[in-house]
């Protein structure tokens, strides 16, 4: 069915929508397209992409103007949208009407037709910027032991374990860093463990900003073999990194900040909010480039810490005091080891503050509010041991391994680090001859135990 007949209809529909996200008015086109997408007299706004667009706007106050596609019937439309709020309402103007071929999976080679699970070998997956899964062909969650609509908003992650190439590289790392095309990611479904190849293109938006990705997923059919645990970022990656990602995150961040504070003069509460969430994510960015730094480098065969005497009771106080301002935001209390105790250790004394600053900012992240992360240190003979305590929700026996690996974590779903924190500080504190582990179990809280070698020149602590 043709959306728009432009012998018979204006190129340009408007529509407003009220509060209650219903149309209040609209043109015949965009009734039309509505109704096709399920909506009703009355009924909120049933064409997602329109809905997001005026909700926005609404939220912020501003205009908002973008592309997006739509799907109707057998085409798929590719529309402009201007959405301007109007006191409580917000006005629709709809442009373009440019019908285009909908996307529709390969078709299979005849060997591999019969192999995934019986089902067609491709399939559909699509994210936002922030690698949200904004969509996932519905038929094959069933076929493929996962709940395809559960997924919709959570990180590609919860869907894939992601894994390295041939090479030791994540192309969806230099696809993110590069803004260019995705090919041959090696992932396995967590919902089975089968391989699959991930393959990608860049959406942009309006303004040629990176969108998110629309990719699909191959079986794979062949057995692959994991990757050495040797394999390293390439270093052509990381190389580029201050001029591809530290440079401009740190200025989006800045702005951010500056619009957050209102430093040029009042704004919209609302948008001042959104500002905040901008250099939030804009933090969250920059700690994962960090990370991949620190990635490049512990996956290095060379890699190596020179031992130096420490003082293992003074680091983990500096560690508790600069995530204190955090932990007090968070209702949470943090009890560090007193002022006048000494446990002499070996380790690379800025290696060993950043492991204890991930291992306690997890403990406040996870702690709910009005707890207490207890950090105490002790040495026995030949070790000396801090041990980071908290009373959240703790992590099954069954993910105890599994949160060591790279780009792991016990609940993707939630709002948290990158994955990354834990496989970095285990093979730092491995590099230091020492080691890191966990004790806990659901609902009882966690216990991160590092464990250095003692300082055999001191061979009791000082008080």
């Amino acid at each position: 069915m043709s959306l728009f007949d432009p012998s018979t209809e204006s190129p340009i529909a408007h529509a407003i929508v009220a509060p209650d996200g219903s149309l209040a008015f609209a043109d015949p086109a965009l009734i039309a397209l509505n109704q096709r997408a399920g909506g009703m007299r009355g009924a909120p706004l049933a064409v997602p992409q329109l809905a997001t667009i005026a909700r926005l706007a609404r939220r912020l106050g501003i205009v908002v103007s973008r592309g997006v596609v739509v799907a109707d019937d057998e085409t798929d439309v590719d529309l402009w949208v201007r959405a301007q709020p109007d006191g409580e309402n917000v006005r629709l103007t709809v442009s373009g009407w440019r019908e285009i071929a909908a996307w529709r999976p390969a078709r299979p080679s005849p060997d591999t037709h019969e192999i995934f699970l019986g089902s067609d070998t491709d399939w559909r997956w699509e994210t936002d910027a922030a690698l949200r899964l904004t969509f996932v062909t519905l038929d094959a969650g069933p076929k493929h032991g996962f709940d395809a609509f559960a997924l919709l908003g959570q990180p590609l992650t919860a869907m894939f374990a992601l894994d390295a190439g041939a090479d030791g590289t994540l192309p969806i790392l230099d696809s993110l860093a590069r803004r260019r095309p995705m090919t041959a990611q090696p992932a396995r479904l967590r919902s089975s463990g089968r391989a699959v190849t991930l393959t990608a293109t860049v959406r942009h938006d309006a303004s040629g900003d990176f969108a998110g990705f629309v990719g699909t997923a191959r079986m794979v059919v062949e057995d692959v073999a994991p990757p050495a645990e040797t394999a390293t970022l390439s270093p052509t990656f990381t190389s580029g990194l201050d001029k591809a990602l530290r440079i401009p995150l740190a200025r989006i961040v800045a702005n951010a900040d500056s619009i957050n504070a209102q430093a040029d003069g009042p704004v919209q509460g609302d948008y001042a909010d959104y500002a905040a969430d901008i250099a939030s994510a804009g933090r969250h960015l920059l700690e994962l480039v960090d990370d991949l730094v620190d990635l490049q480098a512990v996956e290095r065969p060379d890699f190596t810490l020179l031992p130096e005497p420490i003082d293992l009771a003074d680091v983990t106080r500096r560690a508790a005091g600069l995530l204190s301002v955090r932990a007090a935001n968070a209702d949470v209390t943090i009890a560090r080891p007193p002022v006048d105790m000494r446990v002499a250790a070996l380790g690379d004394f800025r290696r060993v503050l950043q492991i204890l600053v991930n291992l306690v900012g997890n403990a406040v992240r996870y702690s709910p509010r009005g707890a207490q992360v207890i950090v105490t240190v002790t040495r026995t003979e030949s070790d000396a041991v801090v041990v980071v305590a908290d009373k959240g929700k703790g992590v099954a026996p069954e993910d105890q391994v599994r949160i060591f690996e790279k780009f792991e974590r016990v609940d993707p779903s939630e709002a948290g680090g990158n994955g990354l924190g834990l496989y970095i500080a285990r093979r730092l504190a491995r590099a230091m001859q020492g080691d890191l582990t966990v004790e806990s179990a659901p609902g009882q809280g966690a216990r991160f135990v590092l464990t250095l070698p003692a300082d055999p020149a001191r061979h009791q602590d000082q008080r």
